[in-house]
């Protein structure tokens, strides 16, 4: 699944800052591109996968793998205790949340050209909007509507000219978007119950069980062409690499925050979407249609609409206290 920053902060103003520190920031920001451009290149490994072995099969042996590897590092770090859940009920919203955007994003990934698949996904921040209003009572702030509408006729040019061609198939990035914003309440409702480390391998040992789950329900139930069979080495291999682009891309984007702050690198992850449509264009041949793009400029204006009225708030209460 592509990645995302599950939360942004804001930052000071730049012009508080002496050249040290934006050297440092610049640092940062080098370094969340390097992150974000991970995730793309994943996405990229994914898509060769189409028609080796089943989405859901795949995601599961991806998320299989990350949530060995994690337990392995957490049990080295913390101790085997740290394998306990805290909250499990929202350690089951997370995980269900990267079981459906995995499952949804990897089918996404095998039927749609790169770039469609990843701009439709960009609409997440407004879904989790409309979320944190309804599940958390937070107020939604007038730009905060502007760019739901903007995002909302972004996907719809995006996906009007594609469905005569991929047929309901376009919708998937949609449910991979409201995975994502599962996993980012599911964040916040559970923030600082245990280690950023632990938190990762709950979520992972979560929507790795769900996938699993799906894929032996699918199989009996003949749904989707999925299978119960032993996957090619090559996408074995391809799981694992994907796995280790997703853990690099998030360390990455963890890096980046502790030198420039979330808020300044939260416009980079519009890179990912220019790396997914360079990759499609190279390595697939597809080239997004002038509606799709004009339609993909639309969401990530109104992420940036989000990003500015965001930052702008925080300067605010900065300046106010």
């Amino acid at each position: 699944m592509a990645g995302f920053s599950e939360s942004f902060g804001y930052g000071q103003r730049s012009d508080q800052k002496d050249e040290p520190v934006r050297s440092t920031e610049r640092q940062g920001l080098l370094i969340a591109a390097c992150g974000f451009s991970t995730f793309s290149f994943g996405d990229a490994v994914i898509k060769t996968m189409s028609g080796q072995w089943s989405a859901l099969a795949a995601g599961s042996l991806r998320f299989a793998i990350a949530t060995a590897v994690l337990g392995v590092l957490l049990v080295m770090k913390e101790g085997a205790g740290a394998l306990r859940m805290p909250r499990p009920g929202v350690q089951l919203l997370r995980g269900s949340g990267i079981a459906l955007g995995t499952g949804a994003f990897f089918s996404a990934l095998f039927l749609l050209p790169m770039a469609e698949a990843t701009a439709i996904l960009f609409a997440s921040p407004m879904l989790t909007s409309l979320l944190a209003a309804v599940v958390l009572r937070e107020p939604v702030r007038k730009a905060t509507w502007i760019a739901i509408c903007i995002a909302f006729c972004g996907v719809l040019l995006v996906v009007r000219p594609n469905f005569a061609l991929y047929g309901w198939a376009i919708v998937l990035p949609l449910l991979a978007a409201m995975g994502v914003s599962m996993l980012i309440i599911g964040n916040r409702i559970g923030a600082n119950l245990a280690s950023g480390l632990a938190m990762q391998f709950y979520s992972s040992a979560v929507g790795a069980s769900l996938l699993i789950l799906a894929t032996m329900v699918c199989a009996s139930l003949g749904v989707g062409g999925v299978e119960l069979s032993w996957p090619p080495v090559s996408v074995v291999i391809r799981c694992a690499i994907v796995a280790f682009t997703a853990t690099t891309g998030h360390w990455l984007v963890y890096t980046a925050t502790t030198r420039a702050g979330a808020a300044l690198i939260a416009p980079m992850t519009y890179i990912q979407f220019l790396i997914s449509l360079m990759l499609g264009l190279i390595l697939f041949g597809d080239w997004p249609d002038a509606l799709s793009l004009v339609g993909a400029a639309l969401i990530v204006s109104a992420g940036l609409i989000l990003w500015r009225e965001g930052r702008a708030t925080d300067l605010a209460q900065t300046d106010a206290a």
